[in-house]
């Protein structure tokens, strides 16, 4: 006889993944400044630790939304000067998004007001404890994004 889906270590483990998911947003979306969503800093973290342009569609598949969240999103990360939309230079149709110096600025504001919350996860869990779950949380990402 089979175990009951809620009783299965892979359903277990999606069941974590999304409680956890959920409390880091909640958590977050409670630490960043007025006016800064979660969608919104997520896209300011991407662009902080990778420069560069993108294109709307770029993003939208980088952050699996669709491309009509993605531009809602970023018209209003341009409507506060925290992201630069601009006219393809090989295709006048085609828009890229770079990150402003005020873009950077409120990332790095995010990121202070989420330090309290990083300090006391770090002091609860180790280095090695994170370490240790990384392998395999890892391969999964691969797996799962190698085969949507």
């Amino acid at each position: 006889m089979s175990r009951p889906p809620k009783d299965r270590p892979d359903v277990r483990l999606f069941t974590e993944i999304g409680i956890i998911s959920q409390l880091v947003r909640t958590t977050l979306e409670r630490a960043l400044p007025e006016g800064l969503s979660y969608a919104q800093f997520g896209v300011l973290t991407h662009f902080a630790r990778r420069g560069g342009e993108e294109s709307p569609v770029q993003l939208a598949r980088a952050f699996q939304v669709t491309k009509g969240a993605m531009t809602n999103t970023l018209q209003r990360l341009e409507a506060q000067g925290f992201v630069a939309i601009a006219g393809d230079a090989d295709d006048g149709r085609r828009k890229r998004v770079s990150i402003t110096p005020a873009g950077l600025a409120a990332h790095d504001l995010g990121v202070k007001a989420a330090r309290p919350a990083m300090d006391a996860l770090r002091a609860r869990f180790s280095d090695a404890d994170f370490a240790t779950a990384l392998p395999f949380l890892s391969a999964l990402r691969q797996w799962l994004d190698e085969n949507r």
